[in-house]
């Protein structure tokens, strides 16, 4: 019964480092899409054609 009080205690506190460690990392600006941005001019002509599809048909 002790292993699992054990295994419990380590499980939390692995899992608290990487909660701790994922929101250092969204602070740091991490998982900014830098890239997208950029490029998004580029598909613009795709999404117009659409639009314009859309609009002959009805």
């Amino acid at each position: 019964m002790s292993v699992i009080y054990l295994l419990l205690a380590v499980s939390i506190t692995v899992a608290v480092f990487f909660f701790i460690a994922f929101i250092i990392a969204v602070k740091n600006g991490q998982f900014d899409d830098d890239y997208t941005p950029s490029v998004r001019m580029l598909f613009e002509d795709e999404l117009v054609k659409e639009k314009t599809n859309k609009s002959k048909k009805n």
